[in-house]
């Protein structure tokens, strides 16, 4: 099982989560690598909170993540990094993305968004990487590029070559938005670094 790694993509419905975990499937796979992947995107449509989970190696038998075993938390947004940290371990990395999504409950008033979201995360025993990648989106020309960015992000931490991803997101996203995309990769490729 050890050579086996889980990648735990959270989010908010509406912020690209399945197509970034699909261009990392594929990526893996062209790649070499057996993956399972697995989606949870029931309540995407009223903003909800929305998952994959991502498991790659030499063979693997399930898609499924059990808790304390993610290796990667991509979150897109900093609340769900915090909802999913029971899926983590002392070695885990996360990536975070900067923007703020307000749930229903606190766009109404009924609740505030917890203060110091980031510093909370870095106090755990992981590593966290914040990512600014709506930012990184604008600079590219096309606000729906944030997921690719993230997925930048992910790319310097899996044992992939660049070309490959580059090729899937060739394939894999519209022509008339392919160089905002590869934009927004390569800038996420250089903030997640960090």
């Amino acid at each position: 099982m050890s050579d086996i790694k889980n990648i735990l993509f959270s989010g908010v419905g509406g912020q690209g989560i399945l197509l970034a975990s699909e261009l990392t499937a594929a990526t893996l796979l062209q790649s070499g690598y057996d993956v399972k992947k697995s989606e949870v995107h029931g309540m995407a449509q009223r903003g909800g909170s929305v998952t994959a989970e991502l498991r790659y190696g030499k063979r693997v038998y399930s898609p499924l993540i059990e808790p304390g075993t993610a290796d990667i938390q991509m979150a897109f947004e900093m609340m769900e990094a915090v909802r999913y940290l029971p899926y983590l371990h002392k070695d885990s990395t996360v990536i975070v993305n900067t923007q703020m999504i307000l749930p229903p409950s606190v766009a109404t008033g009924q609740a505030t968004y917890p203060e110091q979201v980031l510093d909370e995360l870095e106090k755990r025993d992981i590593r966290v990487i914040a990512v600014d990648a709506f930012a990184l989106a604008q600079e590219a020309g096309e606000v729906r590029t944030a997921n690719v960015a993230l997925v930048g992000a992910l790319s310097v931490h899996l044992d992939v070559a660049v070309d490959v991803f580059e090729e899937v997101i060739e394939k894999r996203v519209p022509e008339r938005f392919l160089k905002e995309n590869m934009k927004a990769f390569a800038a996420g490729r250089a903030a997640g670094g960090k």
